[in-house]
């Protein structure tokens, strides 16, 4: 079994342990700088998600505070 293979194997078996984490991880960098990289951080949380879930975490779809379910990326919604 590849490195990946592992990787994918415990995302799908823990994808919302793994988006918690994300999710206080963004949280700590934010309080750690005050809120100046507020957007920064967001940004790279939502991409974080995203790796997850195209490697086979299984999570909860929820609303992670961007406006109108819209794409921070600028793209469309999927």
């Amino acid at each position: 079994m590849s490195f990946m293979d592992k990787v994918k194997n415990l995302l799908s078996q823990h994808g919302d342990k793994v988006d918690d984490a994300i999710e206080k991880a963004g949280d700590m960098a934010d309080r750690k700088t005050g809120g100046k990289y507020s957007g920064q951080i967001d940004t790279a949380q939502e991409q974080a998600r995203r790796f997850v879930d195209r490697s086979g975490g299984e999570r909860e779809p929820e609303d992670h505070g961007s406006p109108g379910g819209s794409d921070p990326m600028g793209g469309r919604p999927s």
